[in-house]
């Protein structure tokens, strides 16, 4: 039986080269493909690709009729290193903040939420 795993995380968007540039940074990926379609960003074990959509709309979460489309929990150590970073790259952290001892909401430059979550929310 093979193995399935996951291989690619595809985020819409409007602009691929800026979006897959601030995901390339931000996880210390590398970009190996920009089209005006699509951006590539080659992590350790996955691939995040930027897929340019025509009249994309971003997502208006928590409130509005646009939902989040996609959302992403990074594991991190320190919260506010984490978010101060991520800010200095593009992100722009969400008003609403359900638990933000645990972990921050934030939305990438396309306006996709998401998390800056603390290693012990996660299993070891």
């Amino acid at each position: 039986m093979s193995e399935i795993r996951l291989g690619a995380v595809s985020l819409d968007c409007a602009d691929p080269a800026p979006l897959s540039a601030f995901w390339a940074e931000l996880l210390g990926g590398e970009v190996i493909v920009t089209t005006d379609e699509i951006g590539v960003v080659k992590l350790d074990h996955l691939l995040l690709t930027a897929m340019r959509v025509e009249n994309y709309v971003a997502p208006t979460w928590p409130a509005g009729s646009v939902p989040k489309q996609v959302h992403v929990d990074l594991e991190i150590d320190d919260l506010a290193h984490a978010e101060r970073r991520a800010v200095s790259l593009g992100a722009v952290r969400a008003p609403t903040q359900p638990d933000p001892e645990s972990h921050l909401v934030l939305f990438d430059p396309a306006g996709h939420p998401f998390c800056l979550s603390l290693s012990a929310n996660f299993p070891k």
